[in-house]
C-alpha cells in the first residue's frame, strides 16, 4: 500500500499520564495535502502540574469548561479506521490515547495489507521521531523544532498555523502546531525521489526500533 493511498492522521497531545490530556491536535495528511485539521482543549482527569503548564501554556482556568477527550471517541475511532496514526515520538501519544480508550474500534491493519487484516490496536504508528534519524545522515537532534529548522520548513509551518491554529496556539508545544510540523516533516521526507515509492507497511516497520516487533511487521505476523 503506497503512502499516498490512505490518509495519515498526525496526532499531538499536550498533557501527561498523571493528569490527562489537556489539548489535542490532528492534521490529516492525504498525499501531499493537509486536508483536515482538528484541535480543542480538553478537561483533564487530574490536576495540571505547574511544570507541565509552564511548557504548554495551558492552566486549570483554560480547561474548566472543556469536555474530556473521552467525548471524542467517534472522531478518533473513525480516523483509525480510515488510515494509520502518526506522531513525533509516538511513545508519548500512544499511552495517552490508550489511557482513555485501551482499544480502537475494529480497524484495518495497515501494517499487514489494510483491508486484508483487522486489528483493534491504535498502532503501529508512523513515528517521525524514529524515522528521520534513520533516513538522513547528519541529524544531530530529533527535536521537532530543530528538524523543522534543518528541513527549512519554518515559513510553511507559520503559514499553515496562521490558517489552522487558534491565535494563542501558534507555537511549539501547542497540539495542532506540533501536529502540523510533524505532517510537514513527513511530507518533506516522502516527496523526495528516493522515498516517493515508500509504502505504509515500510513506514510502520521502520518506525519501530524493537527488533522483534520490526521482524514481526516484516513477516506479517501478529504481535
Amino acid at each position: 500500500m503506497h503512502w499516498r493511498a490512505v490518509p495519515i492522521h498526525v496526532l499531538d497531545f499536550e498533557g501527561s499520564l498523571a493528569g490527562g490530556v489537556v489539548e489535542y491536535g490532528v492534521a490529516v495528511l492525504q498525499g501531499v495535502e493537509v486536508v483536515e485539521t482538528v484541535t480543542r482543549l480538553c478537561r483533564p482527569s487530574g490536576a495540571i502540574r505547574r511544570e507541565d503548564s509552564a511548557v504548554h501554556g495551558i492552566g486549570e482556568a483554560d480547561v474548566a469548561g472543556a469536555a474530556p477527550l473521552a467525548d471524542d471517541w467517534e472522531r478518533f475511532a473513525g480516523w483509525r479506521q480510515r488510515g494509520p496514526m502518526a506522531a513525533h515520538f509516538a511513545g508519548t501519544e500512544n499511552p495517552l490515547l490508550k489511557s482513555v480508550w485501551p482499544y480502537a474500534r475494529q480497524s484495518p491493519d495497515f501494517a499487514r495489507g489494510g483491508a486484508a487484516a483487522a486489528t483493534n490496536e491504535w498502532g503501529p504508528w508512523i513515528d517521525t521521531g524514529r524515522l528521520l534519524p534513520q533516513l538522513f545522515r547528519g541529524i544531530e537532534s530529533a527535536k521537532l523544532e530543530d528538524l523543522v529548522t534543518q528541513f527549512a520548513l519554518g515559513a510553511e509551518l507559520a503559514a499553515l498555523a496562521d490558517r489552522h491554529c487558534p491565535p494563542a496556539r501558534r507555537r511549539y508545544h501547542a497540539a495542532l502546531y506540533d501536529a502540523l510540523a510533524t505532517a510537514l516533516l513527513l511530507r518533506a521526507t516522502l516527496t523526495r525521489p528516493e522515498f516517493e515509492s515508500a509504502t505504509i507497511p515500510w513506514l510502520l516497520e521502520l518506525s519501530s526500533l524493537d527488533p522483534a516487533r520490526r521482524e514481526s511487521l516484516r513477516q506479517g505476523e501478529l504481535f
